[in-house]
């Protein structure tokens, strides 16, 4: 049992850079089903060989894992579906200019993107911008820049506030074919009308007539005194899909341009893709019944119908998404900027160090399937880890730092590598002074909870001390030098720090997290990406001050 135990926890310390003992236990029990009525028994012995093999450095771990067979179960990447009718396929992606881009438009983006590429086709851009309430002026240049930053091709853009009179003419070809109305009516008066299925007075008025309201929308109606409807079949069972409307005029100010009436989404939407030859529309299943109202000005004008595709909803949680509700909390100090790691934006994820090809990959697996789906922020971790693991150098990081004092050891300069995967890169010293033969350390507070007076721990990387009591401070003397000592004890590893040492900011979703780390910290950049030894991948916010401040990526 214990040559098992021992199997699995060097293939997780390996896959995961630690093992855990939960993980192990697990792989145990698929293995060795018939223990699971002994878990509580057998649980020691996989926390007491978890301990033993987070001792070895990586190179034994690699050596002692070539003893053990393992069948790897290649997991198969789902590939995007072929698209029908795939000719001179245009793509496009149409974000509302109301803030800068957020995990949710990844998947539209990027799956666009994706087939754009896949079929050496048209990739546009279309802000859709005709809300002037919901505008954010800095948002035409910011999703210009996410999209950038996340590797998508654009080939076109086009703003709809720009392309007015384009929907202002195709709205009067609808009147003249009896197909849209101008209607004055009350709201609550023509929805009280519509959910029994019955005409307002605006509906019989004849297209002459609707031509000369519509003009005087542009010049003398006041906001909610008329909208344009299209008219469709008033015993459709959804009251929604009655009569809906395709213009309405609004008082609001808009950065862009200086109007009153403007379009709504079913019908701009409509006619952009029908003059930009969209071929296919990717979209969520909640937009079936935009699709719907679409449909009818598609079959109005004669027009040939793009593919439509609808992929089941994506649920994300975590992190504030509503682009609203983050301009809000933004204007009442909530949070400092849209870069706040609190929120779901692309700016928040690239400042914590999530690498755009990773959120390409966890998108990709998200895919076009039409059922919903819980977005894995695990597996973007992990995709991210692959990534960011090669070139993030080792750094020693203790949270919410507790004193240690051990007496009876000398001056000592302490070798760690930067990187143990890459010698090359060569190793960083950490200066441990005595004084009067003691000195002082400072250690993670979970780390001090754990000792245990009389236990021998080894400080990684340095020597090996036995611990003499723990009240506020934790006091310890100097044991032995060797690691093979260490192993041989089973001693926990302890990370770090000496007397000299950082101050370190850490800020996470979850809050901020304060601490000591080394003082080769002090030599880094800002914007560099490193992994604090057990506790995760750290992006360099702010450095060559007196407090190192970094944002917390992942584990």
């Amino acid at each position: 049992m214990r040559e098992v135990i021992y199997k699995h926890a060097l293939k997780n310390a390996l896959d995961y850079g630690r093992a855990d003992s939960k993980a192990v236990l697990g792989k145990v029990l698929a293995e060795l089903p018939e223990l699971r009525k002994k878990v509580n028994e057998i649980m020691p012995a996989v926390e007491e060989v978890v301990r033993e093999v987070n001792s070895l450095p990586k190179e034994k771990l690699t050596e002692e894992i070539k003893k053990y067979e393992f069948i790897e179960k290649k997991e198969k990447r789902t590939e995007l579906p072929e698209l029908a009718n795939a000719e001179n396929v245009v793509l496009r992606f149409a974000p509302n200019p109301s803030g800068p881009l957020h995990i949710g438009h990844c998947r539209a983006a990027i799956l666009n993107d994706e087939y754009a590429k896949r079929y050496k086709g048209k990739f546009i851009l279309r802000l859709e911008d005709t809300d002037p309430a919901r505008v954010d002026p800095q948002a035409y240049d910011a999703i210009l820049h996410d999209l950038e930053w996340l590797g998508v091709s654009i080939h076109e853009i086009a703003i709809q506030s720009d392309r007015l009179d384009i929907y202002y003419e195709h709205a009067k070809k609808l009147i003249e074919i009896d197909a849209a109305y101008v209607c004055t009516c009350p709201q609550e008066e023509f929805r009280k009308l519509r959910n029994r299925s019955i005409a307002c007075k605006c509906r019989e008025i004849s297209a002459e007539e609707n031509l000369k309201r519509f003009a005087k929308m542009f010049r003398e109606r006041k906001e909610g005194e008329a909208v344009v409807r299209v008219k469709t079949d008033l015993k459709l069972p959804d009251p929604a899909m009655r009569d809906f409307i395709i213009l309405r005029i609004t008082d609001e100010p808009h950065p862009r341009v200086n109007r009153r009436v403007y379009p709504l989404y079913n019908f701009s939407v409509a006619v952009d893709d029908h003059l930009m030859n969209v071929t296919h529309v990717l979209r969520g299943k909640d937009h079936i019944i935009n699709t719907r109202k679409q449909e009818f000005i598609y079959d109005y004008f004669g027009w040939k119908k793009p593919e439509f595709i609808h992929y089941g909803l994506l649920k994300i949680e975590g992190l504030e998404l509503s682009t609203s509700l983050m301009a809000k909390g933004i204007k009442e100090g909530i949070y400092s900027d849209w870069s706040d790691v609190r929120l779901g934006t692309l700016l928040a994820m690239k400042r914590r160090g999530i690498q755009p090809e990773a959120i390409r990959r966890a998108m990709l697996d998200v895919g076009i399937k039409d059922t919903d789906i819980s977005f894995s922020w695990k597996n973007l971790y992990a995709y991210n880890g692959e990534i960011i693991e090669p070139k993030a150098n080792r750094y020693f990081f203790v949270p919410s730092p507790r004193e240690l004092l051990v007496e009876g050891c000398a001056d000592k300069t302490a070798l760690a590598p930067l990187h143990p995967d890459f010698p090359e890169r060569g190793k960083r010293k950490l200066e441990i002074k005595a004084r009067e033969g003691k000195t002082r350390i400072y250690i993670s507070q979970q780390d001090f909870d754990a000792l245990k007076e009389g236990e021998v721990v080894r400080l990684m990387e340095a020597f090996n001390v036995e611990i003499l009591r723990v009240d506020n401070k934790a006091f310890a003397k100097f044991h032995s030098e060797a690691l093979e000592e260490a192993r041989r004890r089973r001693a926990k590893l302890i990370q770090w720090v000496p007397e000299e040492n950082a101050k370190v900011r850490v800020i996470a979703p979850e809050g901020m997290i304060e601490g000591l780390g080394e003082v080769n910290l002090k030599n880094l950049r800002a914007g560099g990406i490193v992994q604090f030894e057990r506790f995760g991948f750290v992006r360099v916010d702010e450095a060559g001050k007196d407090e190192l401040v970094v944002y917390f990526a992942h584990k």
